[in-house]
């Protein structure tokens, strides 16, 4: 049966039952009433009232029995007509729903329904909408992460071809043709190993070696490993260890890849004549690590989408420059690591990315666990 005829039942059957036992209630209840009724307009009408208290009694039980039984047609028509439509207006909005499940289910993620009323079926409604704008942004994010690795996989695809046509015409020499191919192919295998380490990222599923690390250790590694490209781009890397010792519980290897997605980051945006500063210092009872540039810096509306994988605030300067997953990876494995990774930036004055390191005694137990162990 069907939810209309179901509720339409269901209210005319208590229907029904109230107007029974308000029938049988009166009954039950009319005796002592009516008897008491009746004792008084005997007093009053003197001595010959004994003899008319039978007829009385029964005159007015009569009486009230047909009121009853006129006013109950008329009573069970009006709440009919109620539960008709409250059962209208129920199954109205569970209509609603279903063709809005519906709709969402044939991918109509735009689909909306309307939320006005306090009752439960207003918050389904508000419950609905808001998984179907998640759904709407899930399937945006996909639609828009299909285009960016089709475009960022076309260019280096279109290079392979044209030095294997080179190649083939004898304009290129085969073994210059090879190391340009293997070039465009080492590319395309980093572009793949970060959507992959993306993925795992945002699942929750990165494997972490979590042991003690000196943090002014660590950034002499990632020193070293920029400074020939900062003074090949013209600008200045700037590093100021800590002057304390500084452990901290992570994973040295991608502790050293958020550094050095933050460096590379920096580099890209910063012009020649231009410094990058890399900070250390305490903060509360933990450590803050900062990339400071002086780029031309982030609009507002941009701050929070550069960890989105493939945005770029300027993809026509920044095309070609990484995979664009980078800080997505950078924030990712900050907070697997039980930090966090923020940035704010000024137009024209350049970006500070703070990376904020959780010290031992405050790390969580899971990773406090995979220090010892590590």
């Amino acid at each position: 049966m069907r939810l209309f005829p179901r509720l339409l039942l269901h209210h005319l059957t208590v229907v029904v039952v109230m107007a029974v036992v308000l029938v049988a209630a009166a009954e039950v209840a009319a005796h002592p009433f009516i008897g008491h009724h009746v004792d008084q307009m005997v007093r009053l009408i003197g001595p010959q009232g004994a003899r008319l208290r039978p007829d009385l009694y029964v005159g007015m039980r009569a009486t009230l029995t047909w009121a009853l039984l006129t006013a109950l047609p008329l009573a069970l028509g009006v709440a009919a007509l109620a539960a008709w439509v409250a059962a209208r207006q129920v199954t109205a909005s569970v209509r609603t729903l279903q063709d809005g499940s519906r709709a969402l289910a044939a991918g109509e993620y735009g689909r909306r329904l309307p939320e006005g009323g306090q009752d439960e079926l207003a918050q389904l409604a508000h419950s609905f909408n808001v998984l179907a704008g998640a759904l709407e942004r899930v399937e945006q994010s996909r639609v828009e992460l299909i285009g960016n690795v089709a475009h960022e996989l076309r260019t280096p695809v279109s290079a392979v071809r044209g030095y294997v046509e080179a190649a083939q015409d004898g304009i290129l020499p085969v073994p210059q043709a090879l190391q340009a191919v293997a070039r465009e192919v080492a590319g395309m295998e980093r572009l793949v190993g970060d959507l992959s380490l993306v993925s795992r990222v945002e699942a929750g599923r990165v494997e972490l070696r979590v042991m003690e690390v000196d943090v002014a250790e660590l950034l002499a590694q990632v020193q070293e490993r920029f400074v020939l490209a900062f003074e090949e781009r013209g600008v200045t890397l700037a590093i100021r260890r800590p002057a304390e010792d500084l452990v901290v519980p992570l994973d040295p290897e991608r502790a050293h890849q958020i550094l050095a997605n933050l460096l590379r980051n920096a580099l890209s945006h910063t012009p020649r004549g231009g410094t990058v500063r890399v900070d250390v210092r305490r903060e509360g009872r933990g450590v803050a690590v900062t990339v400071s540039d002086t780029g031309a810096g982030i609009a507002p509306e941009h701050l929070e989408r550069i960890f989105e994988r493939f945005f770029r605030a300027d993809a026509a300067r920044t095309r070609g420059e990484g995979s664009g997953v980078g800080l997505t990876i950078s924030r990712g494995l900050a907070r697997a690591m039980g930090g966090e990774l923020g940035v704010r930036s000024a137009v024209g004055r350049g970006s500070t990315f703070t990376w904020t390191l959780v010290r031992e005694d405050r790390a969580s137990p899971a990773l406090r666990v995979a220090a010892s162990v590590g």
